[in-house]
């Protein structure tokens, strides 16, 4: 009876398993590609920064619940509010960039990517908070049809949440700059890969700040709000 109970429990495990493969985005996993050591790039999922769905702040006397406006739905998963930190420190011609790989995409046909931004304000080219550029962050989008960049102002996403300093950004039906059609296109075929880049420094405006913290971020409608950090 024992080894039936162990069997049976193995096999649900697998099952759930590839439900959970089957289900699209599985995690966000930051990394640093910096070739010539110059320690200026970084990316890392850290407690605390990210945008707040359901947390429970303490004033002294009384513990209350309290879910950003530019952040109505969350990762479930995330218990301890943690967003994804991409930084690059001084020059933007640095060879060097913060990357976060989205893990289980392959073969999806996309319908929608987005994030949430750490961002004041109700437009993505304010100037204050994260640095939200057309070349960064971006979406590096690889398919069986072509390569396309999806950058954090251009093609201009679609707004769909806003307040206490977060903006949700929404790419529906995601829309890219192709290279090899040297214009906007939509993004066809399916998925191989998908990275987001951070590579403008301290020297782009309008915000000369070289960093941005991300959540929850979105692909078809899955929302992946935590992740493992690497430094380095």
């Amino acid at each position: 009876m024992r080894r039936c109970i162990i069997s049976v429990a193995v096999v649900a495990f697998f099952a759930i398993a590839a439900i959970a493969r089957a289900a699209g985005l599985a995690n966000v996993v930051p990394e640093q590609f910096d070739p010539y050591h110059t320690f200026l790039v970084q990316g890392a999922w850290l407690h605390g920064i990210g945008c707040p769905t359901g947390a429970t702040p303490f004033d002294g006397t009384t513990f209350s619940t309290f879910t950003a406006g530019g952040c109505p739905t969350g990762d479930e998963q995330d218990k301890r509010n943690e967003g994804l930190l991409l930084a690059k420190t001084g020059p933007t011609p640095n060879v060097a960039s913060a990357v976060a790989r989205l893990k289980n995409v392959k073969g999806l046909t996309l319908t929608e990517l987005g994030y949430d931004i750490r961002k004041p304000g109700l437009d993505q080219n304010d100037p204050r908070g994260s640095h939200c550029g057309a070349g960064a962050p971006r979406f590096n989008v690889t398919t069986s049809d072509g390569f396309w960049f999806v950058g954090c102002n251009s093609p201009p996403p679609t707004v769909t949440a806003s307040g206490d300093g977060w903006l949700r950004l929404r790419w529906s039906p995601p829309t890219g700059f192709e290279p090899a059609a040297a214009g906007f296109t939509a993004i066809t075929g399916t998925v191989i890969s998908i990275d987001i880049v951070f590579d403008e420094g301290q020297d782009t405006g309008p915000d000369n700040f070289g960093l941005a913290v991300l959540d929850n971020i979105d692909v078809n409608g899955t929302l992946v709000g935590k992740g493992p950090t690497q430094g380095g």
